[in-house]
């Protein structure tokens, strides 16, 4: 019917304009999809390093598309270029992508000048994971450290990631802690940058 909307006809894809669309994903697919990688992953492994090594690499690339992603919408193709801009960016705007709330705190390390920590009280990869005793300190969030781990690689800022248990007093679950220990050249880098 001609002239009853508005409706512009496309005629291929790339014409199509990028729309922000809809930015949320129901939880129930995803902690479906989620644990059916951890599953899959579990019965191709030997032991819980590798296991978490293997759900930081699927993490990995995760990290690097959401930063093309969010530099391309939000940056105007930008990037940091300062150690305490990306970590602001990672935990705020990432973490708001990705969950719909800002991480509950980022602290610089006391012990090393090169360490800081994004903590989560209630990490959504841990939310609906139950682990079994003989798996013992296995963490799923080595996920959300990959995802990091990408962000920071990709931006410029090579670290080791990695998720560990913190216990709470008055808590049943500990909460997440992910701790990045920068690249010497990153701090080498930022000295310069003054």
């Amino acid at each position: 019917m001609i002239g009853v909307g508005k409706i512009k006809q496309y005629s291929n894809v790339l014409e199509k304009p990028l729309s922000r669309g809809k930015q949320e994903v129901s939880l129930s697919a995803f902690a479906f999809l989620f644990s059916e990688m951890v599953q899959y992953n579990q019965t191709q492994v030997d032991n819980i390093a590798e296991l978490e090594r293997r759900l930081e690499d699927a993490g990995y690339s995760v990290g690097a598309r959401v930063l093309e992603l969010l530099c391309n919408r939000e940056k105007g193709n930008r990037r940091e270029t300062r150690l305490l801009g990306i970590l602001s960016f990672v935990h705020s705007t990432v973490w708001k992508v990705l969950f719909g709330k800002v991480a509950d705190s980022l602290e610089k390390g006391t012990e090393h000048e090169d360490e800081y920590m994004i903590s989560e009280k209630e990490l959504l990869v841990n939310r609906f994971i139950s682990i079994p005793k003989d798996m013992g300190a296995f963490n799923c969030g080595a996920f959300v450290a990959g995802i990091v781990r990408g962000v920071l690689d990709n931006s410029g800022f090579p670290a080791v990631v990695t998720a560990h248990f913190v216990p709470m007093e008055g808590q049943q679950r500990p909460r997440t802690t992910i701790l990045i220990k920068f690249a010497e050249e990153v701090l080498r880098r930022e000295a310069r940058l003054g």
